[in-house]
């Protein structure tokens, strides 16, 4: 691991992730950037002092070296770091698992989508509200087509610990939220914002082709955005699933003939850290031609379904209407809640599984290697540049006065 030492917030997050489906062991670490604060947070996680590292370049070459070196680093150090020290592992030939936002250009998220690729290495992203259970099961359920064609998409992402200038009494995580030189060009956008646009993404399988936005600095002498108000329009069945594609397909052709007013999916997302009485209350709902849902991050064990004409249905985790990818990812039994660690160790699992994979393919001798596991699913590099590539559009369509702009990945 990289960062996440004293006083951080997500590698610990990340640490019990890694550990709750026993497929990983820490062994190595860079957890600060002062050599002081690193070593004490490298012995207090259990670290081999040898393996206690003051420098993640160091960490990188001396890894690598070992005959027992890691396998996969987690990078959980503010984003401006983020590009930097996964290029230095790369190159090492080492996998990486990266915190969002990926990097603070585009630029440099396609530099490190080309260099995995040209490494052969797995690179992960954790946008970890993917791996909840009933987000995996709407996602199943657009693309089996129960949602029939997707019409509206609304996301939201509220909190309101940001409401007052928390940055200046030396909190470390807003202290650097809030610093456009180790946060990026986007505050709360970047921070959580990111999130549910990628949950939008994630679920429905469109890409958002073109937004217009407005962000807002409520709270006096704030360096970026605490607030941000987004319409979407997404591209008619870019890398959707089979259904949502076939379903569009067969609507522009009506509309070709017919004129029909709906084109492609609208959308809009709201994001805020001023939003008083909101402590993570991350909501998505998807509307289609034949039913829509909703699902809570504070609720994350149900999901309402609403078919069209018919009564709204609650769906829980865990029961005999759960969809297979659903039921892959489900740990406990019905009645026993699983939140935002478990969704985090979903992640884990799924990368853990995916580099098994990679390593049983290399040593296989085999004319045809084995297959992944289809239901496998994890944010990955390309989902990264385009979060990026999200951030950047938001923050460009802001300045120029809210005009609508394409979101391009570079």
């Amino acid at each position: 691991m990289v960062g996440g030492g004293e006083g951080a917030f997500i590698g610990a997050v990340h640490r019990m992730a890694a550990r709750l489906d026993d497929h990983y062991e820490l062994v190595a670490g860079a957890l600060a950037s002062d050599p002081e604060k690193a070593v004490r947070s490298g012995l207090a996680s259990g670290l081999n002092p040898a393996r206690t590292y003051t420098d993640f370049h160091a960490m990188a070459l001396a890894e690598a070296a070992r005959e027992d070196g890691i396998e996969v680093v987690a990078i959980v150090t503010p984003n401006h770091l983020h590009a930097a020290v996964a290029t230095a592992f790369l190159n090492a030939g080492i996998h990486v698992i990266c915190d969002k936002p990926l990097a603070n250009s585009v630029a440099d998220a396609k530099r490190l989508q080309k260099l995995a690729a040209k490494r052969g290495l797995i690179f992960a992203v954790t946008y970890n509200y993917t791996g909840y259970p009933m987000v995996r099961q709407a996602r199943q359920m657009v693309r089996e087509g129960k949602l029939g064609d997707i019409r509206v998409v609304q996301v939201e992402y509220p909190q309101d610990w940001l409401s007052e200038a928390l940055e200046g009494t030396g909190q470390k995580q807003a202290d650097w939220r809030t610093d456009p030189a180790r946060a990026g060009a986007g505050g709360c956008i970047g921070d959580i914002g990111s999130h549910a646009y990628q949950l939008a993404e994630f679920i429905t399988g469109l890409q958002v082709s073109e937004l217009c936005a407005e962000l807002s600095s409520f709270v006096q002498g704030r360096r970026l955005d605490d607030n941000a108000q987004v319409m979407l329009r997404f591209a008619d069945g870019a890398r959707g699933h089979e259904s949502t594609k076939s379903a569009r397909g067969a609507e522009m052709t009506k509309s070709a003939r017919g004129n029909e007013l709906t084109k492609s999916a609208r959308g809009a997302l709201w994001a805020s850290q001023v939003a008083s009485g909101n402590e993570n209350n991350l909501r998505i709902r998807i509307y289609g031609s034949r039913g829509g849902v909703e699902w809570r991050q504070e609720h994350p064990n149900q999901l309402l379904w609403s078919p069209l004409n018919q009564a709204t249905q609650i769906m829980a985790r865990a029961t005999a209407g759960a969809s297979s990818d659903a039921a892959r990812v489900t740990r406990i039994p019905a009645g026993h809640p699983e939140g935002y660690v478990e969704a985090f160790a979903t992640l884990y699992g799924d990368i853990a599984l995916a580099i098994r994979h990679a390593r049983s393919v290399k040593s296989s001798k085999a004319k045809t290697p084995p297959k992944l596991d289809p239901t496998v699913q994890f944010p990955t590099v390309a989902d990264g540049v385009r979060g990026v590539a999200f951030i950047q559009a938001v923050v460009r369509s802001s300045a120029r006065g809210g005009r609508w702009v394409r979101v391009v990945n570079g």
